[in-house]
């Protein structure tokens, strides 16, 4: 297989300013390409890109499009051009590739990528998957799955560099240079006790620079940490990154070495709970460019649903003030302003607490202060705010009793925004429901409660 990963090369044509992407006109050529069936241009277009092109393309263009391509690029791809794809359409490439073609693409994959390719796939294409691995490696594959989703058993793997505690720097050196069959990329050498208890481990920068008869057991590195293969992957990433870790081995219940986790897969987990809870907080769940009419409306449908009954609740807030309304005309036009102010707030503050939540920076411990300081800031932001508001409401109107009406119900709107921004997603997060899918709708439910029922009922008490 073509070692792709080893480079950045672009083709010659690209714009200076698509260094490091994929350049928008390499799209339209290779869909001519693959119209004119011209598998040399198609062969020269894209086997200088880097994978993670490769499959941005795939996933830019059409089903059948992609169907067309796939069969005149054959014998293009790879496992790393897999492992870039999205979720949504690993199946579907996977598919269109022969038998042969597939048992190419994966053979030289290490094992957490593999688990990552076929944890989400039907059982038909794992099959093809897994039947296309080396026995060795199909037996690691298959144990991986049987931890559980999201663990570090899923993400860690199995090819992992060890030595006996007690080995010296040189007997290292000559192991490494043994032929031993080697990952294609290592941080660590971990160091195992009798019972393959991990008890430490050496950077290889280390090893090269120390003189050979040192004991390996006096090199290790202060960072040294383990998990078990049942933690949470989140929380691994989360400490991988608190922790600055390059790699760290993976422990059974028996406290054995069983693999190892390298910061590229941690940083992919984060990078993708933060895709997740963006998508999440617009109410779009784990949506992508690729999906089908009807795979997108099936994620966005059920909170739409949702949404229009709190809307509901908030029409009704504004029946019962019927009568006021028709009275004073200027409440109708200054009452979605005091609604999207305080709608506004509180996605600010529901953005906020989210975020925290998911990286483990708000806790129980500190919820009240960040409550406290998220209410000063309602507060705050209302006043100045509710200045600008009213002074412009009494210019226009010439009624100093509205401008005091549609002020305090501002200040009273972004105080309640700012709260809600955080307890909703701590109520959330104590039930077990997602914050980011679900904080989103009540939020703005209570902004718009307490906007309309606050300026309407104020209205009525004072000019009415």
């Amino acid at each position: 297989m073509d070692d792709r990963s080893s480079t950045l090369t672009q083709p010659q044509n690209q714009d200076e300013d698509d260094e490091f992407g994929l350049p928008a006109r390499l799209v339209g050529q290779a869909l001519e390409a693959v119209e004119a069936r011209d598998a040399v241009q198609l062969d020269e277009l894209l086997d200088p890109l880097h994978p993670a092109d490769i499959a941005d393309l795939l996933e830019q263009i059409g089903p059948g499009q992609r169907r067309s391509l796939l069969a005149l690029w054959r014998g293009g791809m790879d496992g790393d051009i897999l492992s870039e794809l999205d979720e949504s359409l690993r199946e579907e490439v996977i598919e269109g590739l022969a038998p042969g073609e597939l048992a190419e693409a994966v053979r030289d994959l290490e094992t957490d990528d593999v688990v990552d390719l076929v944890e989400d796939l039907d059982p038909a294409a794992q099959e093809a998957v897994l039947g296309a691995l080396a026995a060795a490696d199909r037996v690691a594959v298959e144990k991986a799955l049987t931890y559980p989703e999201y663990s570090a058993g899923r993400l860690m793997q199995s090819e992992v560099v060890r030595a006996p505690h007690h080995w010296t720097v040189g007997e290292a050196i000559d192991f490494l240079r043994s032929g031993t069959l080697l990952p294609d990329q290592f941080y660590h050498v971990v160091l195992i006790d009798p019972r393959l208890k991990p008890v430490g481990y050496v950077t290889l920068g280390r090893i090269l620079s120390a003189r050979q008869e040192t004991r390996l057991r006096d090199l290790t590195e202060e960072s040294f940490r383990t998990f078990h293969v049942e933690d949470e992957q989140g929380d691994v990433a989360q400490a991988f990154n608190k922790y600055h870790l390059i790699s760290a081995p993976v422990v059974d219940d028996d406290d054995r070495l069983v693999g190892v986790i390298t910061i590229d897969d941690a940083m992919n987990v984060l990078d993708e709970e933060h895709e997740e809870d963006i998508l999440r907080l617009a109410g779009v769940g784990d949506g992508a460019l690729s999906d089908s009419v009807r795979e997108t409306i099936r994620g966005r449908l059920p909170w739409l649903v949702v949404n229009l009954g709190t809307a509901g609740l908030a029409a009704f807030v504004i029946s019962r003030f019927e009568g006021t309304i028709q009275a004073l005309v200027a409440l109708a036009t200054l009452m979605p302003i005091v609604a999207s102010m305080g709608g506004n707030a509180g996605t600010q503050s529901l953005t906020v607490a989210v975020r925290a939540l998911a990286t483990r920076d708000l806790t129980r411990s500190n919820a009240w202060r960040v409550i406290r300081r998220e209410a000063a800031v309602g507060l705050l932001n209302g006043v100045v705010l509710a200045t600008v508001l009213g002074g412009l409401t009494v210019l226009f109107f010439g009624s100093w009793a509205l401008g005091a009406v549609i002020a305090t119900a501002l200040v009273v709107n972004l105080i309640a925004a700012a709260l809600a921004g955080v307890f909703v997603p701590l109520l959330m997060e104590r039930i077990g429901v997602d914050p980011a899918l679900a904080s989103g709708t009540f939020v703005t439910t209570v902004t718009d409660v307490v906007g309309f029922f606050s300026f309407l009922g104020l209205a009525t008490l004072v000019l009415m």
